[in-house]
């Protein structure tokens, strides 16, 4: 064996790792089997929530409208076009009509045409968008409907772990098709991280993974709506009891089950919301009650340095008040190494638990509001009233 042929030998065995690897990332349908097609009454409905913690109704509905809006727009057709808009209902539905692209080469070109349906439904601080009506025109006569093409029921072998050959390539396009859409309306709500966030890798698609997302827009959100008391310092907090920071519940924040938020300033017309995006949690420092809140290394933190007070809200999943809001004096923390999250702790001054806190926070096994007013939780054993 000469040398030119041991040095392509020896560049062979090299690149043949990266050959399988790239074969075997290419040949994997994990994210197109069950459950990839989700379906509502017997319809493909794609969905998505997104919560925004501090966003109003009306700033999520005027950059969802003109994210819709310009999005269908690209598809340069009559057919795509905002069909409906009520700002006070917080709905925006349009209908698209468009290309998915198969396979692109010199010689051919594979690709459907789809009709479908966004409906959006804004809410204070989240958001609920579906993509439903899927139809596709193939060709000149055939047409489909997601139901009967890329359904579990029609797109999947009987052991639900291998796609149907021949429709494989039209249950990943649309899934995909889907989650670019889902990804389009997080940057328009200002994602700069998404705790659910796709990972966009250099010629893969963009995935928007199961479950709410939760939305860190890249500049601070600046509350303005008077509507809201968002100052947790007032006499009253409407909606809440006021507690003693002793009495509060051992797992009022439970990470992964909700979102903690930082709330600065007194203004309600001027007040910054961040979300802690690597958690946070209760504890006790001499004695005292503290809450600690951490940030990723890529959240902005500028706001929350020149402050010396501060409020905490834990929002559980899928509800857009806090159950629980702590007023906090900032304590002094350790500075973290670069690149790692950084970690404030709030000695906890004053506390306000939601009435209904009960049905969010797993502490009691049954609670009430007692005729003086105050807030009962029953515990195996024993009975404590605030």
């Amino acid at each position: 064996m000469n040398r030119l042929t041991q040095l392509f030998f020896v560049l062979f065995l090299l690149c043949l790792p990266v050959s399988v690897m790239a074969q075997k990332d290419k040949n994997d349908d994990s994210k197109y089997l069950a459950g990839a097609v989700p379906e509502v009454d017997g319809k493909v409905v794609f969905s998505k929530e997104f919560n925004i913690p501090g966003m109003s109704q009306d700033e999520i509905f005027d950059r969802m409208m003109k994210w819709m809006e310009t999005r269908l727009k690209e598809n340069k057709n009559q057919g795509s076009r905002v069909a409906y808009s009520d700002k006070e209902k917080g709905i925006i539905a349009g209908v698209g009509e468009e290309w998915i692209v198969f396979k692109s080469s010199a010689l051919s070109l594979d690709r459907t045409w789809v009709n479908y349906q966004i409906t959006v439904t804004c809410k204070p601080e989240k958001c609920f968008m579906e993509v439903e009506k899927i139809r596709f025109t193939y060709g000149e006569n055939e047409k489909y409907t997601a139901e009967d093409w890329i359904s579990d029921k029609y797109a999947l072998n009987k052991a639900k772990t291998k796609l149907i050959r021949g429709l494989a390539k039209w249950r990943r396009k649309t899934v995909d098709f889907a989650d670019n859409l889902f990804t389009g309306a997080a940057q328009a709500l200002g994602a700069a991280g998404v705790a659910t966030e796709p990972v966009i890798q250099p010629g893969k698609q963009a995935v928007i993974t199961p479950g709410p997302v939760v939305i860190t827009p890249a500049n601070p959100v600046i509350a303005t709506d008077p509507s809201v008391n968002n100052n947790p310092s007032a006499a009253n907090v409407p909606g809440y009891k006021e507690i003693t920071p002793d009495q509060i519940p051992a797992n009022a924040i439970q990470m992964g089950a909700g979102n903690l938020v930082v709330a600065i300033g007194k203004d309600a017309f001027n007040m910054t919301m961040m979300t802690a995006n690597a958690g946070g949690s209760l504890g006790k420092m001499n004695g005292k009650p503290v809450v600690f809140t951490i940030f990723s290394p890529e959240q902005s933190y500028e706001q929350i340095e020149k402050a010396d007070t501060y409020s905490v809200r834990f929002y559980p999943t899928n509800q857009s008040e806090p159950s629980i809001i702590l007023e906090c004096k900032k304590l002094p923390s350790q500075t973290p190494m670069e690149g790692q999250p950084r970690t404030y702790i709030g000695e906890i001054v004053k506390a306000w638990i939601k009435y209904s806190m009960c049905q969010y926070v797993n502490v009691p096994i049954g609670c009430a509001i007692m005729p003086h007013g105050k807030l009962a939780h029953w515990y195996i054993g024993t009975f404590i009233h605030y």
